[in-house]
């Protein structure tokens, strides 16, 4: 029987919270800034600064505005360019996501940006949780070439989509992973 892995990854914003969050015992963290908003995209001098006091994993958080996920192309080129900073920086991976205005995933922009990033992985973030069918959105999703997809379970928390994370979970078998995020802390 295969062993099941957990990772925890912790959102983080300042080198600080990263610090606190290796600390704790993260696995990886996801950077970003102006949580209050929802996250955008951190600064290099942020990413530098988080990759020069921290051992662990960092996934960037590529999201220009906050607000919607529906992307102008002056806005897709951001995106392209912050991808850029962030593997020059040192991160792992990124963590993005861009939708469609009828609440589809935009599959080819979203595996524009993954096949760029590469080596990094690509997250599909919570813009997932705004997808009108999730399992489509799942399926559209694997097709991008994401490693995993971010949710809530399209709920307030995670532990209240448990029941849609774990059909995911059976849909996805091992084609990518869903990690469970938004609510959840010790309790």
């Amino acid at each position: 029987m295969k062993e099941l892995s957990l990772v925890v990854e912790i959102c983080t914003d300042s080198v600080e919270s990263a610090t606190v969050a290796e600390a704790a015992g993260a696995g990886r963290i996801e950077l970003c800034s102006a949580l209050t908003e929802g996250g955008v995209t951190p600064s290099a001098g942020l990413i530098e600064a988080v990759r020069r006091n921290t051992g662990i994993r960092i996934h960037v958080l590529i999201r220009p505005r906050s607000g919607d996920f529906l992307y102008s192309d002056s806005e897709f080129s951001v995106m392209r360019r912050d991808i850029d900073v962030a593997g020059e920086c040192g991160a792992d991976g990124i963590v993005t996501g861009i939708l469609n205005p009828d609440g589809t995933v935009d599959v080819e922009r979203t595996a524009m940006l993954a096949e760029y990033a590469a080596p990094m992985t690509l997250t599909f973030h919570r813009a997932f949780d705004l997808c009108r069918d999730p399992k489509k959105g799942l399926e559209d999703v694997i097709a991008t070439g994401a490693a995993r997809i971010l949710t809530s379970g399209q709920a307030k928390t995670a532990i209240e989509g448990a029941p849609l994370i774990n059909s995911l979970i059976t849909e996805a078998a091992g084609r990518l992973i869903i990690m469970p995020g938004g609510g959840i802390d010790e309790y």
